[in-house]
């Protein structure tokens, strides 16, 4: 139900919604200066997924935030099937089925899963009073997470999966996990990562993994995307190269430039200075995010924008530790600043759900 008036408008956080805005126009800015030698203009269709995403979050923001939780279930269903159908019917892009055709738009269903799975566990959760999470409880939110997070590791898409895993674990942890359950969820994390890299993981993203501790040991290969990560951050300096300068982007060595490594671009043409600014702004950003968990009125508003935080900065961690080769290249986008719809999307979104619930914190429960 649409519930949105003048006294709701002035209860926005506009300096939150000002850092997710100035953020995405940085993003075109460097889309722009490492894409523009490709074919396609990055730069338009992100401008174009930026107008599509804040009309989203202009929807998400105007509807009452209890509404959406209330059609958690029938969003989970959803979801759940077109996860199934992408694994048969989706072209396989870069390895993966991650993908649908919608039109002249492509989307990726996954990364709309982590929205929906937000909405999910905050209805599961909202009405569980208890400081502890029982043995039933936690199994039936573990069969409920495990469903569309088994159908995102079927295409294979590692990066979404793990970032789907890490905001479900924080549901968990607010939830109330009891340490031996979580000493016994490390058992099973770790004889599952045996089995997964015995059985599931494919060569390339194993070799991605050891590149790790060592990238020179394929410099040509695996090792490729981090050492030119690390060139082009380290070739930076304190002011940088310039926009359109940097030799590595623009002379198309580093892969992924205008995606996943956005930020070694960043790096190269601002320097250190473009650098601490961009961290700065997101510092700021997340720190309004993580503050408004305060600012909810109910258990289930307290739910969504701690999760939707939560998503938020770990991208922004994995992908700031990818780039510098301390986490393995596994595809995690940096939100709001990389090139995608579908990542722009489901930031804008998780944004909009904690405008919702901190904008409301005065309505009656």
């Amino acid at each position: 139900m649409i519930s949105i008036d003048r006294r709701l408008v002035r209860e926005i956080d506009w300096v939150l919604l000002g850092l997710v805005l100035l953020q995405s126009l940085i993003g075109v800015f460097f889309i722009y200066s490492s894409s523009r030698f490709l074919a396609g203009d990055f730069y338009v269709r992100q401008l174009v997924w930026i107008g599509i995403s804040l009309a989203v979050l202009v929807f998400v923001v105007a509807v009452d935030y209890k509404f959406f939780v209330s059609l958690a279930p029938y969003f989970y269903v959803l979801i759940a099937a077109v996860l199934a159908a992408t694994l048969f019917f989706a072209r396989i892009v870069a390895g993966t089925r991650s993908w649908i055709t919608l039109g002249l738009m492509r989307l990726q269903p996954s990364e709309l899963a982590k929205i929906v799975m937000i909405l999910v566990f905050a209805r599961l959760f909202a009405e569980y009073k208890s400081p502890m999470l029982t043995l039933p409880r936690t199994l039936w939110a573990l069969a409920i997470a495990g469903l569309p997070m088994l159908l995102i590791v079927l295409q294979p898409d590692l990066g979404t999966a793990m970032t789907f895993a890490a905001v479900v674990g924080g549901a968990f942890l607010l939830a109330g996990l009891k340490r031996k359950t979580i000493a016994l969820f490390v058992v099973v994390g770790l004889l599952g990562g045996v089995g997964v890299w015995n059985l599931a993981l494919k060569d390339y993203q194993k070799r991605r993994i050891t590149t790790l501790v060592n990238p020179q040991g394929d410099p040509r290969g695996s090792g490729y995307q981090v050492i030119q990560s690390r060139i082009a951050i380290g070739s930076g300096g304190f002011s940088g190269t310039g926009f359109m300068k940097g030799t590595q982007s623009q002379l198309r060595f580093l892969p992924a430039r205008h995606t996943d490594f956005i930020f070694s671009v960043i790096g190269e043409e601002a320097g250190f200075l473009g650098v601490f600014a961009v961290a700065a702004l997101y510092l700021a950003l997340l720190a309004r995010m993580f503050l408004s968990v305060a600012a909810a009125r109910d258990r289930a508003g307290v739910y969504i924008v701690f999760m939707a935080s939560l998503l938020i900065a770990f991208q922004f961690l994995v992908n700031i530790m990818m780039v510098v080769g301390l986490f393995p290249v596994v595809g995690i986008t940096l939100p709001f600043l990389s090139y995608g719809g579908s990542s722009l999307l489901a930031s804008f979104a998780a944004c909009g759900l904690v405008l919702n619930v901190k904008m409301r914190r005065f309505a009656n429960v």
